[in-house]
């Protein structure tokens, strides 16, 4: 048999407080006396009281219930992304709802439709687009959204990205300082800033030392789309003696291609360099040069700015987090005093 569900007014009646100051006990941020607290705590406990969140919602206008919309969890840095902003807002009083969204507009709108209809505070979304429209009914909403890893040109919107632009300068420079003559860039997706960012940094940068890559071709992101054009760039005797890959998630499957099917030695025949700094990146089996996207500073901005604009405190804003180039096994080693 199913058994009735406590309400707020037996719990007040038990702990001989009024519903209000249940309410508020149960209501982060509160003002309420640990000695009241406890009571209803202990009324609570006795009679098997949940506190309804939704519900509270409806009454205060707050659910502290933050959205995230993701597209990309092979990527290993997105759910390492994903636990860290759990973890950081559930430190600040608050729950994440999280929606899988492929990277379409229809999609993409459908599950933000989704996440207003919960009454949200907050969306976060990782690695995927928002359209005009959608963002103006989230602004009429009141509902502030954070775009992590991802850029728009749309001064609604916060966001919060490595900055691509010098980090792709920086692997440009540096494979130039290796000495590598031919070099090929394996781009992330052109459709996503991320991507054209990082290819645009690098273009330039070559440019500057009077070089242009051998080839730019678009991985869009995907392993498969990096695994073949591995074989085509380097599967002849004119091949790249370096080659900068968007991501360490496409960068990996390259290293397997250029190793076990092609039988070239890297970094003896092919430096590579990623993007990212996933776990993976650092095994012995890889020891990949990438560009570290801090996850952790990513991370608490992200939180800082969404909850700035979820209080009311900030504007929206677009922060760029610097990037360093970890230096491993897939490139040879610069010597410092250029002997």
């Amino acid at each position: 048999m199913s058994k009735e569900k406590v309400t707020l007014s037996e719990v007040a009646k038990l702990a001989g407080v009024s519903q209000s100051a249940v309410s508020r006990a149960f209501t982060p941020g509160s003002s309420v006396s640990q000695k009241t607290r406890d009571r209803i705590e202990a009324a609570a406990e006795e009679l098997g009281y949940r506190p309804n969140p939704i519900a509270r919602a409806m009454i205060t206008g707050r659910s502290r219930i933050i959205g995230l919309v993701v597209a990309y969890l092979e990527n290993q840095f997105y759910p390492l992304a994903i636990e860290r902003l759990s973890r950081a807002l559930q430190a600040r009083g608050y729950h994440i709802l999280i929606f899988l969204a492929e990277n379409q507009e229809d999609d993409v709108t459908r599950v933000v439709d989704e996440l207003l209809d919960y009454r949200v505070d907050g969306i976060i979304t990782a690695s995927v687009a928002i359209t005009n429209d959608l963002t103006t009914r989230c602004e009429d909403a009141g509902i502030p959204i954070v775009m992590f890893n991802r850029g728009q040109d749309d001064n609604r919107l916060s966001s919060v990205t490595s900055d691509n632009l010098a980090g792709g300068r920086t692997v440009a420079n540096f494979l130039v300082a290796c000495g590598h003559e031919r070099i090929a860039h394996i781009a992330g997706w052109q459709g996503s800033s991320t991507g054209r960012d990082r290819a645009r940094g690098f273009t330039e940068a070559l440019a500057e030392h009077g070089r242009e890559p051998c080839a730019v071709l678009d991985g869009k992101y995907s392993t498969e789309v990096a695994r073949q054009l591995a074989r085509e760039l380097f599967g002849s005797a004119y091949r790249p003696d370096a080659v900068f890959v968007g991501n360490d998630h496409m960068a990996l499957p390259v290293m397997d291609v250029l190793r076990f099917e092609l039988g070239l030695s890297v970094p003896g025949d092919v430096a590579v360099v990623g993007y990212d700094d996933v776990p993976v990146a650092g095994w012995p089996t890889y020891d990949l040069t990438t560009v570290r996207q801090s996850v952790n500073r990513m991370v608490e901005a992200t939180v800082e700015t969404l909850l700035g604009r979820v209080e009311g405190h900030t504007e929206p804003t677009r922060i760029l987090i610097p990037g360093d180039l970890i230096q491993r096994g897939s490139t040879r080693k610069l010597d410092p005093f250029g002997t």
